[in-house]
């Protein structure tokens, strides 16, 4: 884990969900994944949008780097999983990613959310992932 990524998890457990590094708020969540070659448990902090009670939509943009970051290769190996949400805590999901028309309208409630994510399309070849988290019962 990089040491920003530490220091995000960090803020966000000690003030309730609430990371102002980064000028993030109540935007991110911490996702749980476990390595698809290691079988280690990681935490990442991703930011996510909520369109439902029970669903939570993330992307796998890694700033708008060649490939795709770890945690989603390890959500495709293991996609039950749990995160940290900032007003529920701990959430069972399920991870799904997004294709076509669901994964484009999707990502541009990413883009409306921030121009950052328009930025990282822009530099990367690859089509970023979208994934949906869907509450477990």
């Amino acid at each position: 884990m990089s040491g920003w990524d530490e220091k995000v998890i960090d803020e966000f457990r000690r003030h309730g969900g609430t990371v102002t590094t980064g000028g993030f708020g109540r935007s991110l969540v911490l996702l749980h994944h476990v390595g698809a070659r290691t079988g280690e448990e990681r935490v990442t902090p991703v930011m996510a949008l909520r369109p439902s009670p029970d669903t939570w939509l993330i992307t796998a943009s890694k700033a708008g780097a060649p490939e795709n970051p770890a945690w989603f290769h390890n959500l495709a190996a293991h996609p039950d999983t749990c995160i940290e949400d900032p007003d529920q805590g701990a959430v069972e999901v399920r991870a799904e990613t997004l294709e076509g028309e669901q994964r484009d309208r999707a990502w541009r409630l990413f883009e409306e959310a921030s121009s950052g994510f328009s930025a990282y399309q822009r530099r990367t070849d690859r089509v970023i992932p979208v994934l949906i988290l869907r509450r477990r019962p």
